[in-house]
């Protein structure tokens, strides 16, 4: 077993490899691959999600989540920017936002949902997120889209319903009930959510870094998350948390909050919150790959079809 020294040094090297200079020195496309991997880490954990809430009360697995999280946060401040900046009243309350919409808010809807809908077909909400977040920052910011991006917007969101009902639109306009049931209504507020998260974060982001803002934002959810999972205790018992279930956690932590945040936030800053929510659209198809590959899920027509009018609709609007 290595020694805490050493784990220490490798996790400040592998923290230097994924901060590394400043996004405004890089060539463009180092973003947009950014992106694409946030993506997969995400689409990665549905699978780690349906694990988790078929064994452990929500409340509980998403604090343990953002404990993962925040003790890998807090040492990747400290190594690469000194620690956290002092808040201002302004950042203090943006930042407390983040925490209670795309933290708290979001992991509680989330969790809700995996546990009763499959991983892959729980990850197609996620298409919904750039349809959200362009119709709010239209709606209360008045920021102007363009043509060719609401297309892309409207292609990928094509995309996503043809998926979401299994390619029976008409038959989900005649019956909505049998596409959405309680776990697509987590799920759609949890898209709601996320839109909200990305939002606000444009506005948090002014003076702070993006492993700031996350460090922050984690902490507040965490806070909020672990006041309501005391009230879990009760439901709880320690055997529940198998080697899968404690795999899955950490996953959660490390690559579905630490580092899939920072990325996307480097994204935000560099190209724009509706922008940056477009490649929410590969989620979905990398949770169906993955769900399909690790738990056996089925992939149908409508998945294969959608998720193509997904990447297409991502690739008209980041022409």
């Amino acid at each position: 077993m290595a020694s805490d020294g050493t784990a220490f040094r490798f996790w400040c090297t592998l923290a230097g490899f994924l901060h590394g200079i400043p996004i405004v020195n890089r060539p463009p496309y180092s973003t947009y691959l950014k992106l694409v991997a946030v993506a997969l880490f995400w689409g990665g954990t549905f699978i780690a999600g349906r694990l988790v809430a078929q064994q452990i009360p929500h409340m509980i697995a998403a604090a343990l989540r953002f404990a993962v999280a925040c003790a890998l946060l807090l040492p990747l401040a400290w190594k690469l920017e000194g620690g956290l900046p002092k808040l201002t009243r302004s950042q203090m309350q943006a930042t407390f936002a983040l925490g209670a919409t795309g933290i708290f808010l979001y992991n509680i809807c989330f969790f809700s949902a995996l546990e009763r809908m499959p991983a892959g077909r729980t990850a197609l909400f996620v298409a919904l997120n750039p349809i959200v977040t362009a119709l709010a920052l239209a709606a209360l910011f008045g920021e102007r889209l363009g043509a060719r991006r609401w297309a892309g917007i409207a292609l990928a969101f094509t995309g996503a319903a043809i998926v979401i009902t299994r390619g029976d639109l008409a038959g989900a306009l005649h019956d909505i009930s049998q596409s959405v049931g309680r776990g697509e209504l987590f799920m759609l507020c949890a898209v709601c959510a996320w839109a909200a998260y990305t939002i606000i974060g444009k506005h948090a982001l002014k003076g702070l870094s993006p492993i700031a803002a996350t460090t922050y934002a984690a902490l507040w959810g965490l806070l909020l998350l672990s006041c309501g999972a005391l009230l879990e205790l009760p439901q709880f018992h320690w055997q529940q948390l198998g080697w899968q279930t404690g795999t899955a956690l950490i996953y959660l932590g490390a690559f579905g909050t630490v580092i899939g945040f920072i990325w996307y936030y480097e994204g935000v800053k560099a190209i724009g919150p509706a922008r940056t929510a477009v490649f929410n659209n590969l989620v979905p198809v990398f949770g169906i790959s993955l769900g399909a590959l690790l738990l056996g899920e089925p992939v149908l027509w409508s998945m294969l079809v959608g998720g193509l009018l997904v990447i297409a609709g991502v690739s008209l609007t980041n022409r």
